[in-house]
C-alpha cells in the first residue's frame, strides 16, 4: 500500500523535522565548491578535472528552499531594448562621423574606437545576452529580433550563434566536447603560462569565439541563416552611407571591444579558475553599472530567468550564499593577474566528463524528491502514533 499523502497541518508540524544536510546525495551542498585542485600550467597540460555535475542547479535548489521569494525576480526588463536602439544609433551615428567627416585622423581614429567604439561594442555583448536569455522582451521572438538589432553595430554575424553556443554553455557548463566555452587544445599546449602568448591570446579573443564556434562542426541554424543575411545587408548599407571607413571603424572597435578591453575581461573573470574548487566566479565593481551586472556571473548561473537589473536582489537576498564565495573586484586587476602571474593560462578551467556529469545530474531529481518523500514517511509515522 502507498504511503498516505501529508495533510498541511502535518507539513507543518513536521517541517522542522525533515533532513537539514543533503550531503549524502552531494557533499557539496550547500554552496557546491569542489575538492579539486586548480591546472596550473607551469605543470598540468590540461583542464583541472571533476567527477561531479557542474554546480548551478543544484546551488539554485539550495537556495530556492530557503528563499524561495527569489522566483519573484523572474522576467524580463523592457528596458533593454531601449538600450539596445540606443547603442545600435550611437556606433552607427560614430561610423558615419568617422566615415565622411573626420576622415584625416588616424590616431584619434584608433583612440576613439578603443574608448568609446570597444566600450560600446562590449555593451553589445552584454545586450546579445540579455536577449539570449529571453531577458529584453516578453517572448522568444522578440528577444531574437532585439538580438538582431544589437547585432547592428557588430559586423559580423554573432547573435545567433552565440545565443546557440550560450545556453549550451549553461546546459553542459564544463563537460569537454561540449561547452563551447572551454579552451581548444592547441590554446592549451601553445600558451600556457607565458604571459607574452596570453596578452597576444587575449589580443585575438574575437577570433578564438569563431574558432571555437567552428570547432563544434554543426550545421548552421535557420536563425544563424537569418543572421548571415541580416548582417551583411546592414554592412552593406553601412559602407554605402558612412563609407567603408565608417565600416572598419566597426571592426576596429569589435577587435577592441571583445579583446584587451576592461569590458572584456569578464570572459576572463566569470569561470577561469582562481581558488580550489570554485569554477565560476562574480565581479562587484564599479563598471557593472555601465554593463548591466553582466559581472554578477555566479548569480547569473544560479538563476537564468533573473534579468540583469534584478540580479543584485539575488545576492541581497541571500548574501550567506554568495559573499562567502570568492570574486573579483577589478576587472583591470582580473586581466592584469593573468596576463602576468604564470600560473595562470588556458587550462585554468574545470572540466568534467559527460558521464559524470549526468550520473551526478541524475541527484536533482533525488533532492527535488527529498521533500516530499520525508513528509509522506512522517505522515505515515504519525498516522501509526494517532498523531
Amino acid at each position: 500500500m502507498s504511503s498516505p499523502s501529508p495533510t498541511v497541518n502535518q507539513r507543518e508540524q513536521y517541517k522542522d523535522q525533515l533532513p537539514k544536510d543533503p550531503k549524502a546525495l552531494d557533499n557539496r551542498f550547500p554552496l557546491y565548491l569542489g575538492d579539486w585542485k586548480k591546472s596550473d600550467p607551469r605543470v598540468d597540460d590540461d583542464l583541472a578535472m571533476d567527477n561531479m555535475d557542474e554546480p548551478h542547479m543544484k546551488r539554485k535548489l539550495a537556495i530556492l528552499k530557503k528563499h524561495p521569494d527569489i522566483e519573484k525576480l523572474y522576467g524580463h526588463d523592457s528596458r533593454t531594448s531601449l538600450v539596445t536602439i540606443a547603442a545600435a544609433a550611437a556606433q552607427v551615428y560614430f561610423a558615419y562621423l568617422f566615415g565622411r567627416v573626420w576622415t584625416e585622423t588616424f590616431w584619434g581614429f584608433i583612440a576613439f574606437a578603443y574608448i568609446v567604439g570597444g566600450s560600446i561594442t562590449a555593451l553589445y555583448g552584454v545586450l546579445i545576452h540579455e536577449a539570449t536569455h529571453n531577458h529584453a522582451a516578453p517572448t522568444v521572438f522578440l528577444n531574437k529580433l532585439v538580438g538582431l538589432a544589437a547585432n547592428i553595430g557588430i559586423p559580423v554575424p554573432i547573435y545567433a550563434s552565440f545565443r546557440r553556443y550560450h545556453l549550451e554553455h549553461h546546459t553542459y557548463q564544463g563537460v569537454t566536447g561540449m561547452d563551447p566555452d572551454l579552451p581548444l587544445e592547441w590554446e592549451k599546449k601553445m600558451i600556457r603560462g607565458n604571459a607574452a602568448l596570453k596578452l597576444l591570446w587575449l589580443f585575438i579573443y574575437p577570433v578564438m569565439y569563431v574558432v571555437r564556434g567552428a570547432a563544434m562542426k554543426k550545421t548552421p541554424s535557420t536563425w544563424e541563416i537569418y543572421n548571415i543575411i541580416f548582417t551583411i545587408s546592414t554592412d552593406i548599407l553601412v559602407a554605402k552611407f558612412c563609407g567603408l571607413r565608417g565600416l572598419l571603424y566597426l571592426f576596429v572597435s569589435l577587435w577592441f571591444g571583445y579583446g584587451l578591453h576592461p569590458g572584456a575581461a569578464h570572459f576572463i573573470q566569470e569561470h577561469y579558475t582562481f581558488d580550489d574548487g570554485q569554477e565560476t566566479y562574480s565581479y562587484y565593481g564599479i563598471l557593472n553599472k555601465p554593463y548591466m551586472n553582466i559581472g554578477l556571473h555566479m548569480e547569473h548561473h544560479d538563476f537564468t530567468k533573473v534579468a540583469w537589473s534584478r540580479l543584485p536582489e539575488v545576492r541581497a537576498m541571500a548574501p550567506e550564499f554568495y559573499d562567502s564565495m570568492a570574486y573579483h573586484t577589478s576587472w583591470l586587476l582580473v586581466h592584469w593577474k593573468f596576463i602576468t602571474e604564470p600560473g595562470y593560462g588556458p587550462q585554468s578551467r574545470l572540466g568534467r566528463s559527460m558521464e559524470d556529469h549526468k550520473t551526478a545530474r541524475k541527484q536533482v531529481g533525488k533532492l527535488r524528491r527529498a521533500d516530499e518523500h520525508a513528509y509522506e514517511e512522517m505522515a505515515l509515522d504519525a498516522q501509526k502514533k494517532g498523531i
